[in-house]
């Protein structure tokens, strides 16, 4: 009986070693993610840690600046419809966050809020961006608000996007999405690092719009591919574990915060809760709230037009931004080179 057993035991051994080979994929060559997502717009940078940033600075060279912040296992491509039209008339600034897109994991320095604070900060140091609007989606929006709670003097403007930071209830822990459940448990995580996370990352994304239309073939294999750069997965999973990478918004820390804010939520976000967003919005002082009806975790891909449209009113109003007017003879001199540096 007990050799039968341990004969079966083995046998689901092997099936599961089996398949986890089968699905062991090695990390892709930074040169080989750049020749596929990289633009000529596409620009790097070496922070003083060694940290390789990617980066694009479009639009007008003395325009009104902001600056694009992306969220968790996301890229700097989730912004591309706003910067088409943001580019006409401001200096628009969008980078890839350590261990995501085309920015390179960090080595040493452990990734968290605090740590992606400190490149946004030296990136736009870099870059002479004295004072700019700051807009952060999802994790990126967790970055911003940590952002203008250290650095409050060089933001004109605050732009919360389906942002994260307050604590979960408990009911809302129990409506977490599959694949940030499973990415909660140590030991998937220790399995995962080294696997084809196609299908969970295609399950995250589906949980990240209401129109499953978005969710494209191409989207899926975009944020696949850039997951397994040298030492992405790692990063990003240790990210999840890790419970001094995140801050936590409180009603005390967000009165605090003195910026002209804009909170831009999706009621069907279900990665974070839409009253997360009104969170954000009755605690920071004077914040406006935009909430998108049939709309989920990523507004500015799902509603482009629209979230434009009041990010446009709201820089109009409460930032006071000058206008820039630019006639077609002058436009190509004032515009931004778009050059790859290495």
């Amino acid at each position: 009986m007990f050799k039968n057993l341990f004969g079966i035991l083995l046998i689901l051994a092997s099936v599961v070693a089996v398949g986890w080979f089968a699905l062991k994929r090695a990390d892709i060559p930074y040169v080989t993610l750049e020749s596929a997502y990289a633009n000529n717009a596409s620009q790097f940078m070496t922070l003083e840690d060694g940290l390789k940033v990617h980066y694009r600075d479009e639009g007008l060279i003395d325009g009104p600046t902001i600056v694009l912040v992306h969220g968790f296992s996301a890229s700097l491509h989730t912004w591309e419809g706003w910067v088409h039209d943001l580019e006409t008339d401001h200096r628009v600034i969008s980078l890839d966050l350590p261990a995501h897109g085309l920015t390179r994991a960090p080595e040493s320095a452990p990734m968290g809020i605090d740590y992606f604070v400190k490149v946004v900060d030296e990136v736009t140091d870099y870059l002479g961006a004295a004072e700019f609007t700051l807009v952060g989606s999802s994790m990126g929006g967790a970055t911003a608000w940590a952002f203008a709670e250290d650095h409050p003097e060089k933001l004109n403007g605050l732009v919360l996007v389906g942002a994260s930071g307050w604590p979960d209830t408990e009911e809302q822990k129990k409506n977490e999405p599959f694949v940030f459940k499973l990415l909660a448990n140590p030991t998937a995580r220790l399995v995962l690092k080294d696997l084809d996370m196609t299908m969970l990352i295609r399950s995250g994304l589906k949980d990240s719009f209401v129109d499953q239309a978005f969710v494209t073939d191409e989207m899926v294999n975009r944020y696949a591919s850039m997951s397994r750069g040298p030492g992405h997965r790692a990063a990003i999973l240790a990210l999840m574990a890790d419970p001094n990478a995140r801050r936590v918004a409180t009603t005390d820390r967000m009165a605090r915060l003195d910026v002209p804010t804009l909170v831009l939520h999706g009621d069907g976000d279900n990665l974070v809760p839409v009253e997360h967003g009104r969170q954000f919005a009755a605690t920071i002082p004077d914040a406006e709230l935009v909430v998108y009806e049939n709309v989920g975790h990523l507004p500015q891909e799902e509603v482009t037009e629209q979230s434009l449209a009041d990010l446009r009113a709201f820089l109009n109003t409460r930032v006071m931004l000058p206008e820039v007017i630019v006639d077609d003879a002058s436009l190509a001199s004032q515009l931004l080179p778009a050059t790859t540096t290495d």
